[in-house]
């Protein structure tokens, strides 16, 4: 979703609110991560003093496998963001998101924030026991005696 930011940047006090979704389709892009919900994006972007600011949350739900015990699973996510946009800027900073053109991109922000944030290690639980290294069955699920020799 693009927003134009021209009006924020020129009226102290100026605010737009945001509320949208980000449909499945648009979030196949994002390989290696299959999304079981829309990503909700409110939020919203102010100018405070002549600084403008984004802060929004965003919202979804994943299909993901455990990575111990390979069982599939759906987790939602909900994380917080807060960015600091300037018109242009002098060098490389990653601290401020530049508006070219005096608009912002804010779906590719929003990939950017989420994919930083998701654990690189899933598991359907935090004391997940996963799969015996010798007959394979889910240990979560099942005793098995083949450690018991």
């Amino acid at each position: 979703m693009k927003i134009n930011l021209r009006q924020i940047f020129n009226i102290v006090g100026e605010s737009k609110d945001l509320a949208y979704s980000i449909p499945e389709d648009e979030l196949s892009a994002i390989h290696g991560y299959c999304f079981s919900s829309p990503v909700d994006v409110s939020g919203r972007i102010f100018n405070r003093a002549g600084i403008v600011y984004l802060e929004y949350s965003v919202r979804f739900s994943l299909s993901l496998v455990c990575d111990r015990c390979i069982k599939e699973f759906d987790r939602e996510y909900a994380f917080d963001f807060s960015h600091i946009v300037v018109q242009n800027m002098n060098g490389d900073n990653d601290d401020y998101i530049v508006a070219d053109g005096g608009s912002i991109e804010l779906n590719e922000i929003a990939f950017t924030d989420l994919l930083l944030q998701l654990p690189s290690k899933n598991l359907c639980k935090d004391d997940c026991k996963g799969l015996c290294m010798i007959c394979g069955c889910n240990l979560n699920e099942s005793d098995c005696n083949c450690l018991n020799f």
